[in-house]
């Protein structure tokens, strides 16, 4: 039964390609475009796509260009072939810029970066770029419908970028490079200060620090223990509500406590040294 199936199967795709080619060797550009039109609705787009490339030059400069144009560009988008999509949205903007479907095109094409927008861990370069777009996108469509699903994107990717970011100083903290996980904390929570995670950003400075004043030659520790103190002073300010105030509290103490320590041993030393 499945067998018989799959030759049915194989049967009716060889009609389909055999029935395309007829159509592709036809001169008669205008069935072409009929077909062409027939295959996009269908959603056949790898055959549509094929017959709007033959169609394109020649029907340059004709009524019918600026629809073929638009349907030529979204069967590349329907065929993820991203690349080729956003060229053909912007090329269409450049073609016609006062078309009714210029700011769809203008959104298409930022729309399609956003499509390529990798998993956390890898490069973000189409991340920001999708930004750069969407931003443009509201500046030059203020009255556009797509503002709020442009700036909803935004977000999206701003999240994902800050997730990029945190991901690059756990890394540091998890390998004990804790001066570097200090300072990629830090530029994580400037980089994006009205982040929900903010608080949870400032502790983990706190942490690096204290791990690395810690773990520092003696005479070093105390200044480095003075930046824990400050840091968590800081903490205390900026975040006065947060459910970790009192674990930075307790880093503050540790660090009070370390520094009276070393100044301790310090000032024995020193009487034993005069005497």
């Amino acid at each position: 039964m499945k067998s018989a199936f799959l030759i049915v199967f194989f049967a009716l795709g060889l009609a389909s390609c055999s029935k395309f080619a007829k159509v592709q060797k036809s001169n008669d550009y205008d069935y072409k475009l009929r077909m062409a039109e027939k295959y996009y609705v269908a959603k056949k787009y790898n055959y549509a796509k094929q017959l709007y490339e033959e169609l394109f030059p020649l029907m340059k400069g004709q009524p019918q260009f600026e629809d073929l144009f638009y349907k030529f560009a979204y069967c590349s988008y329907y065929l993820h072939d991203w690349m080729n999509a956003e060229n053909l949205f912007k090329q269409f903007v450049e073609v016609f810029p006062n078309s009714p479907k210029a700011e769809e095109m203008d959104y298409m094409r930022a729309y399609t970066y956003y499509r390529q927008s990798p998993k956390v861990a890898l490069d973000q370069t189409t991340t920001e770029k999708t930004i750069g777009l969407m931003q443009t996108f509201i500046n030059t469509h203020p009255g556009s419908t797509r503002i709020k699903e442009a700036g909803e994107i935004i977000d999206k990717c701003r999240l994902k970028l800050e997730a990029k970011e945190l991901l690059s100083a756990e890394l540091y903290y998890n390998m004990g490079k804790y001066r570097a996980a200090a300072i990629a904390y830090t530029s994580l929570m400037n980089g994006y200060p009205d982040s929900q995670k903010s608080d949870q950003y400032k502790f983990q400075i706190i942490k690096s620090y204290y791990l690395f004043a810690s773990n520092s030659i003696d005479e070093k520790k105390p200044a480095r223990f003075e930046q824990v103190v400050t840091e968590c002073n800081d903490f205390a300010d900026r975040f006065p509500d947060s459910k970790l105030i009192k674990d930075v509290e307790r880093y503050s103490s540790l660090s009070q406590n370390n520094i009276k320590e070393i100044s301790k041993v310090n000032n024995n030393e020193q009487v034993k040294t005069t005497n």
